[in-house]
């Protein structure tokens, strides 16, 4: 199994649905930045949102798992081994790159 790369493209704010349905004040994420670099296999990344790590576990387990081929029926994402992905936050999505990498998973990260 081999370690995924994560980084944080996008913190996102949908600003008309955030006014109708989100509480005053609400802005991006504040679990996550800009920028950020996480690395996972199986496991959530410590630090990392659990909400976010639902929705996308499914895609860094295949990955992790040596998953070559371009996404679904090639519709989507033109570079094998990538996918962007984003958490279920409607108001707030944070979008992802998903890389997969050549770095083994060790004994005592699993």
């Amino acid at each position: 199994m081999k370690k995924v790369k994560i980084t944080i493209l996008k913190t996102t704010l949908q600003e008309d649905l955030a006014r109708e349905y989100g509480v005053d004040g609400l802005t991006t994420c504040p679990m996550m930045s800009e920028g950020e670099v996480y690395y996972a296999d199986y496991a959530k990344p410590e630090n990392f949102c659990d909400e976010a790590w639902k929705a996308i576990y499914q895609y860094v387990f295949a990955l992790a798992h040596g998953v070559n081929d371009i996404w679904y029926y090639n519709d989507w994402i033109k570079t094998p081994g990538v996918a962007i992905v984003s958490c279920n936050d409607g108001l707030r999505p944070v979008i992802m790159k998903l890389e997969k990498t050549d770095i083994e998973s060790k004994i005592e990260d699993l």
